[in-house]
């Protein structure tokens, strides 16, 4: 194991810790417990439910305010918090795009107080970075192919709860400062953020306001040298970024409230630097020099707008009604690409070009909750939603992909029974999927052989099942099955896109079939004393996937095929006897293959574009007094990918990040560090998918040191 030593070593001699939070694994599985700290039951506002996550029987985690802050001081952003925190989660990109980032090997739905991010009709892989996480109180991770949030989730629901409102009459608020650099600090890899929100109760009525902007400089690998920009995808490094967040509440009666939550987030390239290509035959990665390519640089922007009325005394149940309105604009990054070439527009083949994702979403949901007997509770609920996607090249102002329209509607309805006290508990549902795609005539571009398409307006409705099983003999030790269906609709806009057949019309045209996964898992969790620990094994299938295939431009197309499944998570944590020590293990094996040949029969492993390697995590927290501080190691392990090349072969790397806190009077100081021992990588999606792709043959970021301050008055 290549660099254990290194990432055991930290782990067993420096007790750091965060205030309050136990550490990796132990923060999953203390999460998934049935009570917080202050033994109060933990609600995950994601489950659509009212219930404790000890009476659902599924894999929930929550990372809670205090540990995303924490990894957000290490990282910078929500996504590389849950990849740490959570080993089902891919390796992210440490870019802009998150295409190839999955969740237990499929696809999360990314929501915002359940507002869907994703767009799955027309994929930019966009959805992690929607909103900046200074604004958001938590984040609650469903695992597992469910249809709890509708479209999008075969890999499980990651929803960030957003601040709430404050709790007493008076102002409130929290300031936060941060800057960061490689450990040398050179100039041009400097970055800050600059973040404030106040917040005001005046009996009924409140109000909380806020802004965020922050700059990113260049990031620097393990050996000291610039990390290549993807000027095509888009970057976070050499960026920047700001949001403006608002929510109004008004306290209708003591148990009704009305809420407006509106937010808009804006990340854009600075174009101050271009890519070099690297060596794969010499292990040489790309880098950047500066310089300027033309066009726009790539960027992502994101409004949203939830207005939300609740009740948790009406007619002895709960209920919950939301409006959400949901715009995103995706811009890449450009180049001479022989699919955007056109010879009416330039006929010597030198077209410059790039394109732009345009979503917008409106849709609403309605639930109802009610104990009808005891420990006999009724949910129903109904859920509607119209999503409008369209892909354009900027400069020439083509339609790459048609306007697409998705319109679902989708009522559901469980029912949670306790038996002998809740020493069994059953639960189960379902949920019905009435979904219409709907495309105009359209013809494709010139590469794609200005092809004629028919419109037309496929429909599909899917029953949706889901039940499982709670054991709980003793309180603290509890087992589970379940069972459930989650769905989402294929990459249409690829498909969409690449059609060259005449004559193709879209209402019988196979490749638009939903994508149906099931996913069937076994779990046990116990927590017990000192003892935090959890162990699941999950197994998920869909006859007629979705895979993704590099072409040879470097953009990826759209595979139909059978697709299964299946991993193992093992979360340890325990307290020690020395006072605020605590210490977590975390490891998860995912292992999927793919029908290729279309026999019926899964005969290829996934590669890394669609599946994630195994992994441990180990982590240490230590506090005391106003001090308090964690390092956390994840170890990526090496693997090979049966039936594909052996360039596609993992080496495997390994990260170790700390973080020290102090809390004065006066605000908490922060110093963090990511790749604490600078180690040199490859990213995985570089070193397993683009495997002849010197351009985008991308080195991990070494070392980077952040210095915070995080006041809340």
């Amino acid at each position: 194991m290549k660099n254990l030593f290194w990432t055991l070593t930290p782990l067993a001699i420096l007790p750091l810790a965060i205030v309050g939070t136990p550490a990796v694994a132990q923060q999953q599985s203390s999460d998934r417990a049935r009570t917080n700290d202050d033994d109060q039951p933990i609600i995950v506002t994601a489950t659509r439910s009212q219930l404790p996550v000890s009476a659902l029987p599924i894999t929930v985690d929550v990372i809670d305010s205090a540990q995303l802050a924490d990894q957000i001081s290490i990282s910078g952003s929500t996504v590389d918090a849950i990849s740490a925190l959570s080993p089902s989660f891919s390796p992210t990109r440490q870019k802009l795009s998150g295409a190839g980032e999955s969740l237990r090997g499929r696809a999360p739905l990314f929501a915002i107080n359940g507002v869907p991010q994703s767009t799955p009709i027309r994929d930019g892989s966009r959805d992690g970075y929607t909103i900046d996480p200074f604004f958001v109180d938590r984040v609650e991770l469903i695992y597992g192919s469910n249809a709890l949030q509708g479209i999008g989730a075969t890999g499980g629901v990651i929803n960030q709860v957003l601040v709430g409102a404050p709790s007493e009459d008076g102002l409130s608020g929290r300031v936060l400062l941060q800057g960061s650099g490689g450990d040398d600090f050179q100039g041009e890899g400097l970055g800050g953020k600059a973040g404030g929100l106040v917040s005001y109760r005046a009996g009924a009525f409140d109000a909380s306001l806020g802004a965020t902007v922050e700059r990113r400089g260049i990031f620097f690998d393990g050996d000291g040298n610039r990390v290549g920009v993807d000027g095509t995808q888009g970057d976070i490094q050499d960026s920047d970024s700001w949001s403006i967040f608002g929510r109004f509440g008004y306290q209708l009666s003591d148990s009704a409230r009305l809420e407006l939550v509106a937010n808009r987030f804006s990340l854009e390239g600075n174009a101050n630097y271009v890519s070099v290509s690297g060596d794969r035959a010499a292990n040489i990665p790309s880098t950047s020099v500066r310089g300027s390519t033309p066009g726009d640089p790539p960027s992502n922007r994101n409004e949203l707008v939830s207005l939300s009325l609740t009740d948790d005394d009406l007619a002895g149940g709960t209920f919950t009604l939301q409006a959400f309105f949901n715009r995103s604009r995706d811009v890449f990054g450009g180049g001479v690409f022989g699919t955007f070439q056109d010879p009416a527009i330039d006929p010597t083949g030198n077209l410059f070009e790039q394109s732009a994702n345009r979503s917008r979403k409106i849709g609403g949901k309605v639930t109802y909750e009610r104990e009808i007997l005891r420990d006999l509770t009724v949910t129903a609920g109904f859920d509607t939603l119209f999503d409008s996607t369209e892909q354009v090249l900027v400069q020439t102002d083509r339609a790459w992909v048609p306007e697409t329209q998705f319109r679902s509607l989708a009522p559901f309805g469980q029912v949670n029974l306790g038996l002998f006290d809740r020493l069994v508990t059953l639960a189960g549902g379902v949920r019905w999927e009435n979904v219409q795609l709907k495309v105009d005539d359209f013809t494709t571009i010139a590469s794609a052989g200005s092809t004629a398409v028919s419109g037309g307006s496929p429909e599909f409705d899917k029953w949706l099942p889901n039940a499982g099983i709670i054991i709980e003999p003793v309180r603290g030790i509890r087992a589970y099955g379940s069972y459930s269906k989650g769905y989402t609709v294929p990459d249409v806009g690829r498909i969409l896109r690449g059609i060259t057949t005449p004559g193709v019309s879209i209402d019988n045209f196979l490749d638009v079939t939903p994508i149906i996964s099931d996913n069937r898992e076994l779990g046990l969790e116990v927590k017990r004393g000192p003892l935090d620990a959890s162990v699941t094994y999950f197994w998920s299938s869909s006859d007629f996937g979705q895979r993704l295939v590099l072409n040879a431009d470097g953009i990826f197309d759209v595979r139909r095929e059978a697709v299964e499944i299946q991993g193992l998570e093992i979360n340890l944590g325990v307290e020690t006897p020395l006072p605020g020590l605590k210490l977590g293990v975390g490891y998860s094996n995912l292992s999927g293959r793919v029908d290729t040949d279309g026999d019926g029969a899964v005969d290829d492993e996934l590669d890394g574009s669609n599946i994630s390697p195994d992994r441990l995590n180990l982590s240490a927290d230590y506090a005391s007094g106003p001090l308090s501080a964690r390092v956390q190691g994840q170890y990526y392990l090496s693997r090979r990918f049966e039936g594909q090349p052996a360039s596609a072969d993992f080496e495997g790397y390994t990260i170790v990040n700390a973080l020290l806190r102090y809390e004065t009077g006066w605000g908490a100081f922060s110093l963090a560090a990511q790749n604490l021992f600078d180690e040199y990588y490859i990213s995985y999606d570089s070193d397993t998918v683009r495997t002849t792709d010197n351009d985008r043959f991308f080195a991990g970021r070494g070392r980077t040191i952040t210095l915070g301050w995080d006041w809340r008055f």
